[in-house]
This record gives structure tokens, sequence and C-alpha cells, in this order.
């Protein structure tokens, strides 16, 4: 008997928005048959620009990431096939040497604010899922995320929004709500959009309600 294909579930949404809580919570509740991809791992590798330049590199912009190779890790992941996943520093603006292998599991959260951008990669995903929140929500916890776990300045933070953030967000971001099946608003503690994303997990992986 033939086993059925991982059901991916794609969770977009500007930075700041919850993603990454409802994937922890998800993940937390079905630790055996979820895994989580982050289009983040996939920026691409910019070894050849010094240190100061990578700084300004607007990583908002779709050409930022290398996504036909998280296309093609999706794809194998589909097919029950182990990947090796890149790794990413947001200290080193830099892709690591380092990879990470992924296992395949009966439900892949992939996870990513231009997740929806690309036609290629949308069409792998079975159940899209935009979080919406408040423009001013979003920035207050994209700074305090920054300042505190990828050790940026207060001043950079700001600089970085207005200039790339925001703009890309309102040009690349936003526009790709209309291609979500749900749209999650309050973020990763919306317990309905909760309930709901867990009952479609339950459904693939067999548990009872």
């Amino acid at each position: 008997m033939k086993m059925e294909k991982p059901l991916i579930i794609g969770i977009a949404g500007g930075s700041g928005s919850g993603k990454s809580t409802i994937s922890e919570r998800i993940l937390a509740s079905f630790p055996e048959d979820v895994t989580v991809i982050c289009h983040d791992s996939y920026y691409k590798a910019n070894d050849g620009i010094p240190f100061e330049q990578r700084k300004k590199i607007n990583y908002d912009h779709p050409d930022a990431f290398e996504t036909s190779l998280m296309v093609e890790d999706l794809k194998n992941l589909k097919e029950w096939k182990k990947v090796e996943i890149p790794t990413y520093s947001y200290i080193e603006h830099n892709r690591m040497k380092e990879t990470l292998t992924l296992i395949p599991r009966k439900v892949i959260l992939a996870e990513g604010i231009l997740l929806f951008e690309n036609e290629e990669l949308r069409e792998l995903i079975d159940i899209k899922i935009f979080v919406d929140a408040d423009a001013d929500l979003r920035f207050i916890r994209r700074m305090m995320r920054d300042v505190k776990q990828r050790g940026r300045t207060l001043e950079s933070v700001v600089e970085q929004y207005t200039s790339t953030v925001k703009p890309m967000h309102d040009k690349f971001v936003e526009p790709t709500k209309k291609f979500a099946d749900i749209i999650v608003t309050g973020g990763g503690f919306n317990e309905i959009a909760i309930d709901i994303i867990s009952d479609k997990v339950k459904a693939r992986i067999g548990k009872p309600e």
C-alpha cells in the first residue's frame, strides 16, 4: 500500500505577525508527526560581500531568497525523502556552512513572510494560512526580537523597518493574503485558529479527537 504524501501547511504573514508562535504551538502538540521548514533558512549566501554591506541588503525582497532550493526540498519531503536544508545566521547576515537534516513527517509546516509570493512554492502547499496582525504590533514584536535575540540596535531596527521591511510588506507580503485559505487574526494566540489547524493535523495523522 502506497503511503499518503505529507500534508504541507503554509504559514505566511508579515514579520512579527505571530507565524513562529503558531508553528511552535502546533509542533509542541504533535512532536512526532510534524516538522517545520522556514523560508528564512533559504536566504542566499553572501560570502563575497563585506559585513557592512551585508547589513544593508534588502532581506524582505523575494530576490534575497534561494526559493528554488526550498521548492526542491519540499518536493523531496513530499516523496518521503530526507533533506539537508541550509542554516542562516541573522548576526552574520550570511548562510552558514552547516546544514540541518530534516526528516519528512506526516505534516510539514512551512513558514515565511513570502511563502505565497512564489507560484511554484505556493502550489506545493496544501493549506495556506495568512497570519494578519496590526502593523504597530508587528513592529514592536520585531523590534523586541531583533534587539534581544539578534544583537541589533534600536536605531538599526527602525532604519531597516522604514527603508525595507514596511515597503516590501506593502508590495510583496500583504498582496499574498488573497491566496490564503485561512486568515488568522491575533497571531499565535488566536485559540480558535489553533484549534482549526490542530484538527487538520489530527485528521492527517489519524489521531482521534
